[in-house]
């Protein structure tokens, strides 16, 4: 039975490892041979993902990246890629009371009856947000794929509860992240809001409670036509992928639910020429639609992805008790975040670039 590890046809990845197994990684097939891995890339992409920062979950893996197979002398060689890292601090007596106590909000439960009792819970088991090491280090291998036909994809913490920075398109992009400022520990584009987030997650923490968060995600640089029919269109192939992050909730295209609220007249975007050949009315602003039909229309593609709470809290909550089949309090231990979105928004970034080379090979834009 296949269940459902791997993401991507032409670029396929399938993870692979459980949260307090002996390691967590993945297997990449589909790198056209040549294509160079710039490890001082992968370090940093892998570092705005890892634990351990002020403020989250403060389980301290190094998340030292180890190459295995089909990388030679900083390149691939059109073999598969398999990278992993093994798990160094795991608490798994965090866990005693599973499975007779499953967790709200999480897999426990529905993990155990799928496996009839022999699912491994610590920390997730294989349903841990831990496996998003194996994304995000397949999506850097990726991204020199995109770099050399000029696409981009960015993503940054967008909102905490009601605190918004400002659109991903007015910030600026390219330059990395200081880890040192809360701009960098948070991946937040915008420092003032990054500050306001920040003081917000704290009071969160010190209140024994979680929040929930949005990622924001910009597509750009991609000609007109990119993308597949109907299933395998962008936003049909991008909100696959991206609902299947942990704690991923909602994923909203360009106006998103605000579409369902305004007129055709309004919500249109004219096709008007410029000296490159045909746009879209309002793309310079970031607000028209970049996908049409499952394709790209040239313009910016916006993406926000809703992420619910963290559903560990360190707080009593009641919840069924299976040997007594009885609601009993229950106090989850062990690190959590208080608040998704940080490191999610490298995980969203890796996956646009898994999903976006997988349909540039498709369609011959890449790998030629």
């Amino acid at each position: 039975m296949n269940l459902g590890m791997e993401l991507g046809e032409n670029l396929k990845v399938t993870l692979f490892g459980e949260s307090h197994g002996k390691c967590v990684g993945a297997l990449v097939e589909g790198v056209p041979a040549g294509t160079p891995l710039d490890s001082a890339i992968l370090l940093r992409d892998l570092q705005r993902r890892k634990p351990g920062r002020k403020g989250l979950s403060q389980r301290t893996e190094p998340d030292n990246c180890e190459i295995m197979s089909g990388v030679y002398e900083g390149k691939a060689t059109g073999w598969p890629i398999l990278m992993l890292t093994m798990n160094s601090d795991a608490k798994s007596r965090d866990y005693s009371f599973l499975p007779d106590h499953p967790r709200p909000g999480h897999a426990d439960m529905v993990e155990s009856v799928r496996s009839d009792g022999s699912a491994d819970l610590r920390g997730g088991g294989s349903q841990s947000a831990r496996l998003t090491f194996g994304l995000v280090a397949a999506g850097s291998q990726a991204r020199a794929l995109l770099d050399d036909v000029g696409w981009s994809c960015h993503a940054h913490l967008h909102s905490v509860g009601d605190i918004k920075s400002r659109p991903l398109f007015d910030l600026e992009r390219e330059t990395p992240f200081e880890t040192s400022s809360d701009s960098g520990r948070l991946n937040c584009r915008d420092p003032d809001a990054a500050i306001l987030m920040s003081q917000e997650i704290e009071s969160v923490r010190k209140d024994r409670d979680t929040i929930g968060s949005v990622v924001e995600l910009l597509i750009e640089g991609l000609p007109i036509g990119v993308g597949e029919p109907w299933f395998d269109g962008i936003e049909p192939s991008l909100a696959r992928a991206l609902m299947a992050i942990p704690g991923a909730r909602a994923v909203e295209f360009s106006h998103g639910i605000r579409s369902s609220m305004m007129r055709g007249s309004e919500h249109n975007d004219a096709w008007v020429p410029s000296t490159e050949g045909p746009i879209l009315e309002g793309s310079s602003e970031a607000v028209a639609d970049g996908s049409l039909g499952g394709r790209s229309t040239g313009a910016p593609i916006c993406v926000k992805i809703h992420f619910k709470p963290p559903s560990s809290l360190p707080r009593k909550q009641f919840t069924l008790h299976l040997p007594s089949n009885e609601r009993m309090p229950l106090e989850v231990g062990g690190r959590h975040d208080p608040v998704l979105g940080p490191r999610a928004a490298p995980v969203v970034e890796a996956v646009a670039i898994l999903v976006m080379t997988d349909l540039g090979l498709a369609g011959g834009y890449i790998g030629n």
